[in-house]
């Protein structure tokens, strides 16, 4: 209790309270990701359930649409006839999980290799460094692409349907990680050599654990605002992919492959196909980029204007 008062009562709290766009993003990226997650108790109709679904209200307009829209789908149905309400939480909670877990990922890499890099320098930091600058020369898309593309050609898309969320995680993940080895090495550079660290080495700790136990702890924040924006990243990523053919089937669809489903019929008159994901994609996408702006500049100082 004396914890959850002490931060209600501390400077960030204060900050946060403070900045409008700060509460603003926080409040929207909580409702998606809420509104995901309970996508089984909130939403009208189960997606995945064929026995749900009749092609028959296909392609149906929103409710509020007078001529054509039924009140049973507030926001209409996809061309699978599915409730695009239903749909688009559905799709959100595989976006968000692929963007989770991909970014955790790269922060499992990213800071493991910064952490080692940095520390013990010489021709391993040299090695690891090279390896990003590789990394960093090469795009995530076209790696992404290259990489599905080939799994698909060699497996088989039945396979890749039933692997596609560990395999978007995977790519993502990998392809990511010198965003955080980079920030972390430099975190570590300018920690190693503190007294305090001196200090553990006169009295014998090991270098796991200097590391890990008092080198690692400093190099948190940075890490943690990049985190938030690379779960952007990763989302965007994903949506990219998908409405390229390479990420999410069509029976389990992410935020990316129903607006890709939707585009063919945007010319047709469906116009809520694509565009009302696209608007929620961007809403979310939106809101975790100005919270992670908002992080940066508070847990910088220097940065962070009163």
């Amino acid at each position: 209790m004396n914890k959850l008062t002490a931060f209600l009562g501390s400077d960030f709290t204060y900050r946060f309270r403070k900045d409008k766009v700060a509460v603003v993003s926080f409040c929207i990226v909580v409702f998606l990701v809420l509104s995901a997650v309970f996508a089984p108790l909130i939403a009208p109709y189960d997606p995945y359930d064929l026995k749900s679904i009749d092609i028959m209200d296909s392609e149906l307009p929103p409710s509020w649409n007078e001529d054509e829209g039924d009140e049973r789908f507030l926001l209409g149905t996809d061309p699978q006839g599915r409730d695009m309400l239903s749909t688009i939480l559905y799709g959100m909670r595989i976006s968000l999980m692929i963007g989770f877990f991909a970014v955790l990922l790269q922060a499992l890499i990213g800071v493991s290799i910064g952490l080692l890099s940095g520390y013990v320098g010489g021709r391993v930091d040299a090695f690891f460094m090279r390896l990003a600058d590789i990394q960093l020369s090469l795009s995530t898309l076209m790696v992404a692409i290259i990489t599905l593309a080939v799994f698909q050609a060699a497996f088989g898309a039945a396979l890749y349907s039933e692997l596609a969320i560990f395999m978007l995680v995977l790519v993502i993940g990998i392809a990511e990680w010198p965003q955080y080895a980079r920030t972390v090495r430099a975190s570590v550079l300018a920690e190693k050599h503190k007294e305090y660290v001196d200090a553990a080495r006169v009295i014998g700790m090991s270098r796991s654990r200097i590391m890990l136990r008092h080198i690692l702890p400093n190099t948190l924040s940075p890490v943690l605002v990049i985190s938030t924006i690379q779960v952007a990243n990763a989302i965007i990523s994903e949506a990219a992919l998908s409405f390229l053919g390479l990420g999410m089937p069509v029976n389990k669809p992410s935020l990316g492959s129903l607006i890709s489903s939707g585009f063919e019929f945007i010319f047709s008159g469906s116009w809520w196909i694509t565009v009302i994901p696209s608007i929620v994609l961007i809403l979310l996408i939106l809101s975790i980029n100005m919270l992670g702006d908002w992080l940066r500049d508070v847990l910088n100082p220097k940065l962070y204007k009163d």
